[in-house]
């Protein structure tokens, strides 16, 4: 009895150091809870993270305040131990959850860095699609042909990552060839002409034309132009109509988009074709003969 008396006022002040612990620990929970979810308000999938880290904040000061009620009634040895204790936990539950952890601390870093939002148009991991769900452990994708995708954070946020919806707009390559015995200047110039016809193509970036290369049977070139961009559609048919329109253009101007050519030489040394063999030989090359060829 006369230890427990003496040690009454200890165990007073433990007990309203606890309970001071934990109004403290409320209060500062709704105080940073309040003050992060002011800053979340432009990317939503950020709320959860707020209402860990206000849980994360709250424990803490609980935590705090319990151990110091602990020192104060002299048990030195069992804030010891718990700590001990608590670590030995941790050490376990990291190795035996590694990966949910990994995906865990993913999901954290993505919510605050935000890569992309729900909504946006992404390629990740190999796959593209449109963001539908983003958690702490993993993000949900649309993919263009209707499969829905689930990828854990730790390999979404461990690889690249396109946005193609962050900046709104996105360029269209498309490429084609012509004849060599056009004229590459003329040819140019209706292209280009008949891809800034198009109502699709985003004002003030002009259409850009490249000769790329001296291919088999064409001289290749590619047309650049921007679109704005929202949607996958925005792309499919921008680029859909660009070939339409380049395909008019150059049968009304009579330019020559060729077919695969194969020249066949008879001669080791080159320069002998096949009408010329024929014609050593007695034979006759008629046209359906040598359009069959």
């Amino acid at each position: 009895m006369d230890g427990f008396f003496e040690l009454l006022p200890n165990l007073v002040l433990a007990v309203l150091i606890v309970i001071a612990a934990a109004f403290v620990a409320r209060l500062v929970r709704n105080v940073v809870a309040s003050v992060l979810h002011r800053a979340a308000d432009r990317a939503p999938q950020t709320k959860n993270v707020v209402e860990l880290l206000a849980t994360i904040v709250y424990i803490a000061v609980l935590a705090a305040g319990t151990f110091i009620a602990l020192s104060v009634l002299k048990l030195d040895g069992v804030v010891t131990t718990l700590l001990a204790g608590a670590g030995v936990v941790g050490l376990a539950l990291g190795f035996a959850f590694q990966d949910i952890a990994s995906n865990f601390i993913a999901g954290i870093l993505m919510a605050i860095r935000n890569p992309f939002l729900v909504g946006e148009i992404i390629e990740t991991n190999g796959f593209t699609g449109t963001v539908r769900e983003i958690s702490l452990r993993s993000t949900v994708l649309d993919t263009f042909q209707g499969q829905k995708v689930i990828l854990p954070n730790a390999k979404v946020f461990g690889d690249p990552i396109v946005n193609y919806s962050a900046r709104g707009e996105r360029r269209v390559d498309l490429a084609c060839g012509v004849g060599y015995g056009d004229d590459l200047g003329h040819a140019q110039r209706v292209a280009v002409a008949a891809v800034e016809g198009l109502e699709m193509r985003k004002d003030g970036k002009p259409v850009q034309l490249y000769y790329t290369e001296f291919g088999d049977s064409s001289i290749n070139f590619v047309v650049r132009f921007w679109v704005d961009f929202m949607r996958q559609t925005d792309f499919l048919e921008a680029q859909s109509e660009a070939i339409k329109a380049v395909k008019a253009a150059f049968d009304g101007h009579g330019v020559t988009i060729p077919f695969p050519i194969r020249t066949l030489d008879f001669d080791p040394n080159g320069g002998v074709d096949l009408r010329a063999v024929l014609k050593g030989s007695g034979g006759e090359l008629t046209a359906g003969g040598a359009d069959g060829e």
